[in-house]
């Protein structure tokens, strides 16, 4: 593959290249461990509570100036080394013209289940991937933005991570039409419609790959992909039916490389995975461990071979402190085994979460 070397005004040129979280990326072991948690731009924090007043959750992704300052609000607040980039997965589908709302306590709602052949060819032939183009300027504006927010906090060394959906996750949404307990229609369509699962996943791949090309552009010093739901599947499944999908979404971004040469940092996170790291091969630099697995044994499922992100369980978040540092230091202790690692939750901040444990987990991070 050519490579095409961002420009020297890049972050990952002139600023985060050497950062701590970039560095453990690429497998490295920096003089502390970056620490950032998923979901830290939420609802655990009452500035975003207050500034998503009246505003519908996709509205605000795509105000460029709300998403950016929502990216910023853990930086500020916590310390943490790494913003990333607030969206939601179902964007690149609005952008794309898919009619999808995120209906509060519910999640993303599509009009009619994407579940047969027709169906599916119908979803690719209204809405091309070529049409993302023009709409993702509201993406690029508001990475531009939050990197230019970070670039005043810590002598911009902090890099913002970047954020889509994995396909099969997309896909599993718009199989269903709504939210799944436990996305039976979309394991059931692999199997009754393989052909057609296949081109919905191709299509899926090309919308989040170009999502996170167009912020790794912008600035983004990173990228990492959410599959949420591929821990509902088998392993043989996951890798012959999905892995190739997420492949190609990464494959959007392999090029992007700073002036050294050195690629974009690419991530994925999985939930429930834990029968799945023996066959994640994506050709990835990190992945993300869910609370389920110890760390050090996820590492050893993949053969070594990259860094690890994660893993403290978020129930911990309301134990008392010595508890929860207890918890802290066991993740940082097994997260010694891989070559590089990002302390994180195993999965999102819980809304209730109170904002002070975060900051004083940070500190304690920091200071180990």
């Amino acid at each position: 593959m050519t490579s095409t070397v961002l420009p020297a005004s890049h972050p990952l040129n002139c600023d985060t290249g050497s950062s701590w979280l970039v560095s453990a990326y690429r497998g490295t072991r920096p003089e502390v461990t970056p620490v950032w948690f998923m979901r830290q731009a939420g609802r655990s924090l009452p500035e975003y509570r207050e500034l998503r007043v009246g505003r519908r959750m996709l509205d605000a992704c795509l105000d460029p100036d709300m998403a950016a300052e929502i990216t910023l609000q853990p930086v500020r607040r916590h310390g943490v080394d790494a913003a990333i980039f607030f969206s939601d997965i179902v964007v690149p589908l609005k952008l794309a013209g898919v009619p999808v709302e995120i209906e509060t306590g519910v999640g993303p709602v599509f009009p009619a289940p994407v579940d047969t052949p027709a169906a599916v060819q119908a979803l690719i032939a209204e809405h091309p991937p070529q049409g993302l183009a023009g709409a993702l300027e509201p993406i690029s504006a508001g990475v531009r933005k939050a990197v230019a927010g970070l670039r005043l906090l810590h002598d911009g060394r902090d890099p913002l991570i970047g954020f889509a959906g994995a396909p099969f996750t997309l896909a599993a949404y718009l199989v269903a039409g709504r939210p799944s307990k436990d996305h039976l229609a979309a394991r059931t369509m692999i199997h009754r419609h393989p052909d057609a699962w296949a081109s919905l996943l191709d299509w899926c791949a090309d919308l989040s790959g170009r999502f996170l090309r167009a912020q790794v552009l912008a600035g983004a010093s990173a990228v990492q992909l959410f599959d949420s739901w591929a821990g509902s599947l088998p392993a043989a499944v996951y890798a012959e039916h999905v892995a190739p999908s997420s492949r190609k979404t990464f494959d959007a971004v392999r090029d992007l490389t700073d002036e050294e040469g050195r690629r974009v940092p690419l991530v994925h996170f999985a939930v429930g995975a834990g029968e799945l790291y023996g066959v994640l091969d994506l050709d990835v630099d990190c992945i993300g461990v869910d609370w389920r697995t110890p760390i050090d044994e996820a590492h050893a499922r993949m053969g070594g071979r990259c860094a690890v992100q994660g893993n403290l369980d978020p129930a911990l978040l309301g134990a008392p402190w010595p508890v929860l540092a207890d918890a802290v230091d066991d993740v940082l202790r097994r997260g010694r085994a891989a070559p590089g690692h990002v302390f994180n939750l195993g999965h999102g901040v819980p809304p209730g979460t109170d904002p002070e444990v975060l900051t004083r987990i940070v500190d304690h991070v920091h200071s180990r």
